[in-house]
């Protein structure tokens, strides 16, 4: 027989036990204590998500802070995503090592991707950083092995895991690919990519899925992919995307929130809320948000309130 003790329920439980009858005195919405119960019982590690281009400094002190900080952080990085990625992932790993973090780079292919040297090396990871470079050649080298599935528990026990450009991209569950099916639309034109907001036009294939309430671009501003994110928001869901610009970062916390940091802006389309067109029709809507956010910026995925820093 269970014993109903306050002391002795599952700790997510007690708390909203306690939200609750907080909310009581106070007042507040029975809506928004679920919601935020809801976001805290989904606690898991961090995700470091750089929309390509330099990365700052200040970025990448931080991704090695979340990982445990010198001395304490393990980290993993992948370079399969770039032609280059035999001598980029070593000097990914120097960098994080010359901030204290014991990095080394590790690079696969799928061949090896189920290896026993290779999972184990994941035991111990803090962190996890993805170079940047062509997400399809990232998804071929470790999609559906044993490694992608030591990359997702280890975030579930805490670890941090980032990327930048194509590393951004394999986040989330939805992946763009980078190719579209009619370049121009009605005027077909190879020259004139994501010059539309067409439906079936934008190819995705499967990411791994860290994040499975949006759709990441990246490269935003800097090479103009409004038209592109925007089409995929419209036609599928979940209806919401983020496109993050150069030099600039996602941080998505443990407790779900969102968080911006680095150089420019992230851009958020949430259609979540929207009147679509039917899928007979060309593709339209009403009542689409977009938040624009700089650095200190916040955004909370289960309620659409996005917060502007405060300025001093």
């Amino acid at each position: 027989m269970l014993n109903y003790g306050m002391h002795t329920l599952h700790p997510v439980i007690t708390r909203a036990l306690r939200m609750l009858a907080l909310a009581s005195t106070l007042g507040i919405s029975l809506r928004s204590i679920v919601a935020q119960t809801t976001m805290s019982s989904s606690a898991r590690g961090t995700l470091y998500i750089v929309g390509g281009g330099p990365q700052p400094p200040a970025l990448v002190r931080e991704f090695v802070d979340l990982a445990g900080g010198a001395g304490k952080a393990h980290i993993v990085v992948f370079a399969m995503a770039s032609a280059d990625g035999l001598k980029g992932g070593e000097v990914k790993a120097k960098e994080l090592r010359a901030l204290g973090a014991d990095a080394v780079s590790l690079w696969v292919q799928h061949a090896d991707a189920n290896a026993d040297s290779v999972v184990n090396a994941m035991r111990t990871a803090t962190g996890i950083w993805f170079v940047g470079g062509d997400q399809n050649k990232l998804m071929a080298a470790l999609g559906s092995s044993r490694t992608a599935t030591a990359i997702r528990e280890r975030y579930q026990v805490g670890a941090v895991i980032g990327g930048t450009s194509a590393g951004a991209a394999v986040m989330s569950a939805v992946m763009l690919t980078g190719d579209e099916r009619r370049p121009g639309g009605a005027r077909p034109d190879s020259t004139l990519t994501l010059s539309t907001i067409d439906r079936d036009n934008v190819v995705v294939a499967p990411g791994f899925g860290l994040i499975d309430n949006a759709i990441i671009d990246q490269h935003f501003l800097r090479r103009r992919r409004a038209n592109r994110l925007v089409s995929l928001v419209l036609e599928r869901e979940p209806h919401l995307g983020i496109g993050i610009d150069e030099s600039t970062a996602l941080i998505v916390e443990p407790n779900g929130s969102w968080r911006i940091a680095g150089a420019s802006v992230a851009v958020i389309y949430d259609a979540r809320q929207s009147m679509m067109t039917p899928t007979t029709a060309p593709l339209g809507a009403t009542g689409v948000v977009m938040h624009v956010l700089p650095a200190g910026s916040r955004f909370n995925p289960k309620t659409g309130v996005a917060t502007l820093p405060v300025l001093h």
